[in-house]
């Protein structure tokens, strides 16, 4: 037996020539004769370990194709990642998203969350960067891609946990021969651009007993301003002007220094909305090697990969944009060098003659930026060999560390305002910049450690059934997860200016996990039979800090005719507590940074409190009097009050059940026609949650204001005044999530039309959701989340805009020596989630590229995404970053070209 080198290898598209699907891998089995099966090269498929000589998937596997990244013109996997129909927006260059993603660039599959989707390369896990288990795919190397494999569904007892909403896995081409160079450059109107270099190169050696490829490659993507694009004029962001805005507490005299230094009556406010981050800066450089080699021929082959990538972003991280203001009343005697009769003669002195000033001030440190720098390396090191003819053996180590180091600029240590106001002139546009200084945010370490021992073959050896032998794989896997962040002082001691809300965190688990798979031919060559298979897995967990788990799959395989396949699959999967849920401190920062009529509010931290409904009128009179709230109307100043999130060191792994059914039909009388239906259906108990004030609040005084109602118990009122003093938000076993709907995959090739364009075909790819559901709590109503966007429906870092149509579509031909293609994306109408009278239209995007080879050994590719130049949305609410969402294409119309050099 020979073991493939690679997961997933050419022969794939080869064995599937007759009916490759480039839309979704539909695989379907042919009874072959002994010298196609003599010929035909073992290989593994994402979502199992079982090698075999003929695809006989039983879950859907959608492959994005070598040639379909180069028309992309993928630069980052996010340019990848972000026109799947099946991926929602996760963490983005756009940082519309919360401080911890500082800069990533995540997968959220089916919007269920980033921490539900596992990422693999070449079938083995990639290391995260966060604690919340999520991987930074800048840190995948775009230019070395052979082909992405999404399985969408469970996958847990293949892979372990994480892998419940599904599994992408990167195949990188880690046997090339040859050199190859590419530069590209994207860019957009009034910044964004990208640049890009990278090399590949490979040999075979010792007389083609092994192969060693390396790759380097440089990107670079310049900073887009809010300011240069018109759709971010409606979102305003008002702080305080330098000048500052004054008045007298005992008279009510009101004052103001515009940015000249003049006086006046009227309060100054600048809008620094167009100075914030639309698209984030990045620079990357990564490098890879790759290597195989015979330790003795046809016996023991070693492989192994080193990975580094060190990525640079600049955006907004905990502290947010927001230039740093001060709010606060100080005393002014008469004596201070730095007034002027006019401003005296607004000012009311008391007998110590002190007169007592509310102000209100940009200190001029300028917007807020946090600058990342995080260098990822992964070591791995395998040896792999044949046990019988029929049966190898597979064992790796692999060793993955991320170190990131976040700085935070024009913020400075908290000084007491009232020595800044007696020894510094507070009125007018004075320089207090001497006050900024560059802080920690946070140093931080993530490292993950694997070994894994797979034994794969069939049973041959032994014995084989009337339809074939058995195939089987059985398997220990041993992996650690540590993690440790240290805080910047100021940040994590609150002496910092805004909001800090960084702790101190070192923790770390193990877990032993044995697993096993089994692949039975039952029948073949009948009536309706063409080849009937059973597929079974089952996977043990042993983890050191929660309780042990178990999960199990079942799968069948029948191809009725050669014309048409029927698959589906039933299977459980966990995902077991990461880093920041079982170990993640209890962090407390001002509720006003989340409510939209403070001063401090934060906009990219809406939509999780709209105020106090017992205060406002729109709480049950009788709930907010057995609750002790305070009369409506009373004054409440959330600066007062604390928002707390966290972790739990008592919570249990998440649990959940996956069905597929699917149909793969390529009818032997349409040439060149393919197309795949897949059903699924997925549920997700003790769902990782936790409950926002708003909708706590929303759900005891409004829609459930019954006594006993257990959300009341997540806002705290202080029993002296009724007013809210603290908000709980931290990680519970409380949620339900399910979603159920449709794959579809549809390819179909017209051939060439007429003298000039040659091979025409059309694509297309589609997600359907047919129900969506999330409940918080076994104590609340489910609330639907079909077609939906806002916070209510998410989890962590999961897209706020829940689609239930999305689709990719695009057609291909030839004119010449030029490839063409022309895409259309589509994103169906969304509603609120709370609020179905406020609606995002639905969106297309219209993509076309152009490769053009000449000279052999040269190769130039044109692209134009979001050809129209579409805007995105601007809902009326829900929304974040200047009112629109990260799922939509905030840069517009993007212009690319590469140049692609293969001697």
């Amino acid at each position: 037996m020979k073991f493939p080198r690679k997961s997933i290898s050419q022969s794939v598209m080869l064995a599937l020539s007759s009916i490759a699907i480039s839309t979704m891998v539909a695989p379907i089995a042919f009874a072959q004769s002994d010298s196609e099966e003599d010929e035909a090269e073992t290989i593994q498929i994402t979502g199992s370990r079982i090698a075999r000589t003929e695809l006989e998937a039983t879950s859907p596997v959608f492959t994005v194709s070598e040639i379909q990244l180069e028309m992309d013109q993928a630069v980052t996997v996010e340019d990848i990642v972000r026109k799947l129909p099946q991926a929602a927006a996760g963490a983005n260059s756009t940082g519309a998203t919360v401080g911890d993603s500082l800069g990533s660039s995540t997968i959220d599959l089916r919007g269920l969350g980033q921490n539900r989707t596992l990422v693999l390369v070449n079938g083995s896990r990639v290391v995260p960067f966060s604690f919340r288990n999520a991987v930074d795919v800048n840190s995948i190397p775009a230019g070395l891609i052979k082909r992405v494999e999404v399985l969408t569904g469970g996958a847990a007892a293949v892979y372990g946990a994480d892998a419940v909403a599904g599994v992408v896995n990167f195949i990188l081409d880690d046997e090339y021969q040859g050199f190859e160079t590419t530069a590209g450059y994207e860019f957009t109107d009034g910044g964004g651009e990208t640049f890009n270099i990278d090399a590949t190169m490979g040999t075979a050696i010792d007389n083609g007993r092994g192969n060693i490829t390396a790759y380097i490659g440089y990107t670079k993507r310049e900073e887009l301003l809010a300011g240069e694009r018109d759709f971010t004029e409606n979102g305003p962001t008002l702080v305080a002007g330098v000048g500052g805005n004054f008045s007298d507490v005992t008279s009510g005299n009101s004052f103001a220094f515009t940015e000249s230094g003049n006086l006046v009556d009227d309060a100054q406010f600048v809008n620094i909305t167009p100075q914030r981050y639309l698209i984030q800066p990045i620079e990357r450089l990564t490098g890879n090697v790759f290597f195989n080699y015979e330790l003795f021929e046809d016996k023991i082959e070693m492989y192994g990969r080193a990975m580094f990538t060190q990525v640079r972003v600049t955006g907004a991280g905990s502290t947010g944009q927001t230039p740093v203001t001060v709010n606060e009343q100080v005393l002014i005697n008469s004596d201070n060098p730095f007034l002027t009769p006019a401003i005296s003669d607004l000012l009311t002195f008391d007998a110590d003659g002190n007169a007592l000033v509310s102000v209100q001030k940009n200190l001029g440190f300028g917007l807020q930026e946090t600058r990342t720098v995080r260098d990822t390396l992964q070591f791995q090191l395998g040896f792999r060999g044949d046990i019988t003819d029929f049966i190898g053996w597979d064992i790796y180590g692999q060793y993955g560390r991320t170190d990131g180091t976040a700085k935070v600029y024009n913020n400075g240590i908290r000084t007491d305002f009232q020595s800044i106001a007696d020894t510094r002139n507070i009125f007018g546009p004075s320089d207090l910049r001497d006050l900024s200084s560059t802080l920690i945010h946070s140093n931080r370490e993530r490292i993950q450690s694997v070994v894994n021992l797979t034994i794969s073959g069939d049973s041959s050896d032994f014995f084989e059934l009337p339809s074939g032998p058995v195939g089987f794989a059985l398997g220990y896997e041993y992996r650690d997860e540590e993690g440790v962040q240290t805080p910047g002082a100021a940040l994590a001691s609150g002496t910092a200016y805004g909001l800090g809300g960084i702790s101190a965190i070192d923790a770390g688990f193990d877990t032993k996990e044995w697993y096993a798979e089994v692949l039975v031919p039952v029948l073949s060559d009948l009536p309706f039979i063409k080849e009937l298979s059973v597929e079974g897995a089952y996977r043990h967990s042993d983890y050191s800090n929660v309780d042990s788990a178990s999960t199990d799959k079942i799968g069948l395989s029948w191809a009725i005719t050669e014309d048409l396949r029927f698959r589906a699959t039933q299977q459980s999967a966990i995902r077991a507590p990461n880093l920041g849920e079982f170990a993640g401190p209890e962090v407390a920062l001002s509720l006003a940074l989340f409510d939209p009529t403070s001063p401090s509010f934060i906009p990219r931290l809406g939509g999780r409190f709209d105020g106090d409904p017992c205060l406002d009128g729109r709480g049950d009179s009788a709930q907010c009097a057995r609750l002790g709230a305070a009369a409506p109307g009373t004054p409440f100043d959330t600066a007062q009050a604390i928002y707390t999130f966290g972790g739990n060191d008592m919570i249990q792994p998440e649990e959940s059940e996956t069905t597929s059914y699917g149909i793969v039909y390529t009818p032997e009388f349409v040439d060149d026609l393919d197309i795949t239906v897949d059903y699924y259906d997925i549920e997700i108990t003790d769902a990782v949650s936790q409950i926002q004030p708003i909708a706590a609040l929303t759900s005891c005084y409004i829609d459930d204001p019954v006594e006993g109602n257990p959300l009341c118990g997540a806002v705290l009122r202080d029993p002296s005044t009724g007013l809210i003093s603290q908000t709980l938000v931290n990680d519970f076993n409380l949620a339900v999530l399910s979603q159920s709907g449709f794959d579809i995959g549809v390819r179909y090739g017209f051939g060439d039309l007429g003298e000039y364009v040659k091979g025409l075909q059309i694509s297309y790819q589609g997600n359907i959701v047919d129900e969506q559901s999330r409940q918080n709590n076994a104590t609340v109503a489910a609330l639907d989340c079909k077609g939906t966007f806002g916070t209510s429906c998410t989890g962590d870092f999961a897209s706020i805009v829940q689609a239930d149509y999305r689709h990719r579509a695009w057609i291909d031909f030839s004119v010449d020596a030029v490839d063409i293609q022309i895409g259309w994306r589509f994103i169906g109408e969304v509603d609120a989630a709370l609020d179905d009278s406020i609606s995002i239209d639905s969106q297309s995007y219209i993509d076309i590229a152009a490769t053009y080879k000449f000279a052999e050994k040269y190769e130039l590719t044109f692209g134009i995404d979001n050809l129209f130049d579409e805007e995105p949305p601007i809902p009326e609410a829900g929304g974040n970053f200047f009112g629109t969402v990260s799922d939509y294409d905030v840069i517009g119309r993007t212009i690319g070209l590469t140049f692609r050099f293969r001697p």
